[in-house]
């Protein structure tokens, strides 16, 4: 996936967003990386409306190369959405011309965290059709949605 869909969204409605961009320097998970920007400030950035396996459950590995795959050592341009309870900054990720948030949508590594995802209605169409060709994570006949995978966790 293009970046076009970051361009469009930024112009077309959060034009007042802040946005960071650096160096993806590391990746926690599935859907967290942190990047270092040209002051060498670091930044951890949860990207925006998905959500992926945690490291500990299936497919939470997986997820992780992927989001480095798309992300590491690369150029990361971010749309800034919100901060976490946690601190983290949310975004959109663009890495080099690649949208990381629907890229591993796409891939079949994340879900949409509908909880989260108002607005985000292309990456439902991304959800689907991973799940239609079984996809990373929809290869498993029963995935268990990490949201469900941490609350049986805790």
């Amino acid at each position: 996936m293009k970046i076009l869909p970051l361009i469009l969204l930024f112009l077309c409605g959060i034009a007042r967003a802040d946005t960071l961009s650096g160096t993806v320097v590391g990746v926690s998970d599935g859907d967290t990386l942190t990047i270092v920007n040209d002051s060498k400030v670091q930044y951890k950035i949860r990207l925006a409306a998905i959500d992926a396996p945690e490291k500990a459950q299936a497919f939470g590995q997986q997820a992780k190369k992927q989001l480095s795959t798309i992300c590491f050592n690369k150029q990361a341009s971010i749309i800034v959405v919100d901060t976490d309870r946690y601190g983290r900054t949310v975004g959109l990720v663009g890495c080099e011309g690649t949208n990381a948030n629907q890229e591993m949508v796409r891939s079949g590594f994340a879900w949409v965290y509908r909880k989260y995802a108002k607005g985000y209605d292309d990456l439902y169409t991304l959800e689907d059709a991973a799940k239609t060709e079984r996809r990373g994570l929809w290869a498993d006949k029963n995935p268990v949605p990490p949201w469900e995978w941490r609350k049986a966790n805790r």
